[in-house]
């Protein structure tokens, strides 16, 4: 065979060679083009499914964020029930523990109002109306009490308590329970003048203020309640129940506690209900100096009640 034709056929071989390589290489690009359609059909499913995913996320995330905010409420909601029926220092001592242990102090004044005439008065009005003039005024004692540091304890029907220096012991409870009371003794003579320029009855209020020591705690595992035990507390009613009427009537204990601020009027040894006849005074206003033009306590008044505070 010539050199000529011995090229030819290996020509042909090799141009047979590489189109059966062509043929290969075509069945690969287009099984590649195949794989590759799969996979952007692929890759855009998982695209789709990533952005709902995110979505779905942002839209539990708001869920979630809306839930704690309902929930941060709700707890808000609860805490200020909780103050408005424990003292701050008693709730928070109660969420931490789940107990509060009844405490001795040795200082504390009680103040007790109660409404002579109620009773007649209450049959000449509805139940509505007797208890909204009520929460007129035990409204107002309300904020007279968060003015002067005392603790609000209970009412009693138209008996009202409260307390100077619990839960947080100070030296100037004597001087704030009886602020206290000519304050709500003034509230009352207002009402009183209103009820009777529209030619209404109305009742006058007796008041009784008493200092010693006593107990102070919750007791019982249901529908807490902050309340205070003691002689202490006996003898301040009774200061109130042998009281006069639109005066602050203090005992000899509370006097001698308030001396350098309130001018008093010795009463005498009053016979009082189950017990022995008790020394009493009527509060009848401020110490020379320490009052305004307005019958209110003055600059020197607050730099005395300082120094008592400081003691």
């Amino acid at each position: 065979m010539s050199s000529a034709k011995k090229q030819i056929e290996k020509l042909k071989k090799n141009v047979e060679k590489l189109e059966k390589q062509i043929e290969c290489l075509e069945w690969k690009r287009a099984h590649l083009e195949d794989i590759r359609e799969q996979g952007l059909l692929f890759l855009r499913t998982i695209n789709r499914e990533i952005e709902e995913a995110r979505k779905l996320i942002s839209k539990q995330n708001r869920e979630l964020k809306r839930l704690n905010l309902d929930l941060k409420r709700e707890k808000n909601k609860s805490d200020n029930l909780l103050l408005n029926i424990l003292p701050k220092e008693i709730a928070e001592n109660l969420k931490q523990t789940g107990k509060v242990i009844p405490k001795m102090y040795d200082s504390v004044s009680v103040l007790f109002t109660d409404f002579s005439g109620f009773t007649g008065l209450a049959h000449t009005m509805s139940p509505e109306e007797l208890l909204k003039e009520l929460d007129y005024c035990f409204s107002a004692f309300d904020k007279i009490c968060g003015k002067y540091h005392l603790e609000k304890l209970k009412t009693i029907g138209d008996s009202y308590m409260c307390a100077g220096g619990i839960p947080v012991p100070n030296k100037t409870h004597a001087v704030d329970a009886i602020l206290a009371g000519l304050e709500m003794v003034e509230f009352m003579k207002i009402r009183h003048d209103q009820k009777q320029r529209s030619k209404l009855p109305y009742w006058n209020i007796r008041i009784g203020i008493h200092s010693g020591n006593l107990i102070a705690g919750i007791i019982g595992r249901k529908k807490f309640a902050y309340d205070i035990w003691g002689d202490t507390v006996n003898t301040a009613s009774r200061m109130e129940s042998g009281g006069v009427l639109n005066q602050v009537n203090i005992s000899k204990e509370t006097n001698d506690l308030v001396s350098k601020i309130f001018r008093t009027k010795y009463r005498g040894k009053v016979e009082v209900k189950n017990k022995e006849k008790l020394e009493m005074y009527i509060v009848t206003g401020f110490k020379p100096g320490l009052k305004n033009k307005k019958n209110e306590p003055n600059s020197q008044f607050w730099k005395e009640y300082n120094r008592i505070n400081l003691k």
